[in-house]
């Protein structure tokens, strides 16, 4: 195993770890709870474990002491919980999941890319070719599975899914079926029985969001033509904005900020709306829109009235927006790589790159300070980080490896 550098050290802290249990962390904003400030960022430690997982660029979860990880191994496509301490296998399901790529996402692999999310006991998971599938928790056991072909056109987007289904209170939300022909579905979470569809649009390769945005708890998405906001408990169109980029292929989690959305896309400005009410409705009002920024498949984080995020122009390069107004405060110099997480917590920004790179960055400031750079090693890290209150899970191409601080 190639010497691995540490993201950080915490000297202090205790040994407590925080869920992060779905897509982009607790509150699937991208912010990183019970992480305190540090003034120093040292240098290398070894990883306490790293352990063969399959393929994938599904994100690791966790709660307590259990890691879920969502993965492929061969035809089938795999579901692990591991012991957070140590990396060993507490249980492990699989069922058969053959996939053909598109020729023009070969270099991304099979999958799976959605990543799962844990509530109640339970673990939902949305397979590269559409499975949604629900387990239980500590055991592995099948609690439920919904498969789609014949219900659509096709059961998975052009590139195979990569949008990580959301619970919201006790229904999964999961956007489901194929190009042109989709639904936006609510699952009970406990049975799979639906609860409400709303079929306008097929599903785009972004995640779902929850927010109460002008007095209405609703779900705000990419869509594949549209940014739509939908009422949680009924499923309602509240709102609808055509947005569409090349090659239909919208990836961006919205960002939302009070009632503010903030958007973008592939060759597409960085773009707020306001969500308003105008007498019985609610309506989209376009509120700025940035040039200089373009996201592709990497979403921003929102912290303190400024948005960081990485850019595709200049092939990578990171961002600060003043999420008010739309106006650039800094842009770092490009060449930064393909993809990005994008994490905030302790005052600080902690970028992954596709590249294994992990920058840990000064939030705020007129121009891009990098105060640290950790080099993870040659294989691609296209998940998300999970960092704890005592380490940090990455998963690279084919394995998970944790560094204890």
């Amino acid at each position: 195993m190639p010497r691995v550098l540490l993201l950080l050290t915490l000297l202090a802290v205790p040994a407590v770890a925080a869920d992060w249990p779905q897509w982009r962390g607790p509150a699937r904003d991208g912010h990183i709870p019970e992480l305190e400030p540090r003034g120093h960022w040292p240098g290398a430690l070894q990883a306490a474990w790293k352990v063969g997982v399959g393929i994938g660029y599904a994100s690791p979860v966790v709660v307590g002491d259990q890691v879920f990880v969502f993965s492929r191994e061969g035809e089938e496509e795999v579901v692990q919980s591991l012991d957070l301490a140590s990396g060993r296998r507490l249980w492990r399901a699989s069922y058969p999941a053959p996939y053909t790529m598109n020729p023009a996402a070969s270099s991304h692999g099979m999958g799976p890319k959605s990543t799962p999310v844990v509530a109640e006991g339970r673990i939902f998971t949305l397979g590269i070719s559409g499975i949604l599938s629900c387990f239980d928790a500590k055991s592995g056991r099948l609690v439920w599975r919904k498969e789609f072909r014949g219900q659509f056109r096709e059961a998975s987007p052009l590139y195979g899914v990569a949008m990580s289904p959301v619970v919201e209170r006790r229904l999964l939300v999961a956007h489901v079926g194929g190009s042109g022909d989709g639904a936006l579905t609510a699952f009970d979470a406990a049975s799979g029985a639906v609860r409400w569809a709303w079929k306008g649009d097929g599903p785009a390769y972004a995640s779902p969001v929850i927010a109460e945005i002008s007095g209405v708890r609703q779900i705000v998405t990419l869509s594949e033509s549209n940014l739509v906001g939908l009422a949680a408990e009924t499923g309602e169109l509240l709102w609808r904005l055509p947005f569409t980029t090349p090659y239909a292929q919208n990836a961006v989690t919205p960002v939302i900020g009070g009632d503010t959305v903030i958007y973008s896309g592939l060759d597409h400005s960085l773009r707020a709306i306001r969500v308003v009410r105008r007498g019985a409705a609610l309506k989209a009002e376009p509120l700025w829109e940035n040039a200089d920024v373009m996201a592709y498949m990497s979403t921003p984080v929102l912290v303190g009235g400024r948005l960081y995020g990485l850019s595709h122009r200049r092939k990578g390069q990171f961002f600060s927006v003043d999420a008010a107004t739309g106006v650039t405060q800094w842009l770092s110099p490009g060449r930064v790589g393909e993809n990005a997480a994008v994490l905030a917590g302790a005052g600080m920004l902690f970028l992954l790159t596709s590249d294994a790179e992990l920058i840990v960055a000064a939030q705020g400031g007129r121009a891009f300070e990098a105060v640290k750079r950790y080099d993870l090693g040659t294989s691609p890290t296209w998940a998300h980080p999970v960092i704890l209150g005592h380490g940090v899970l990455v998963k690279d191409a084919d394995s998970l490896m944790f560094l204890r601080y």
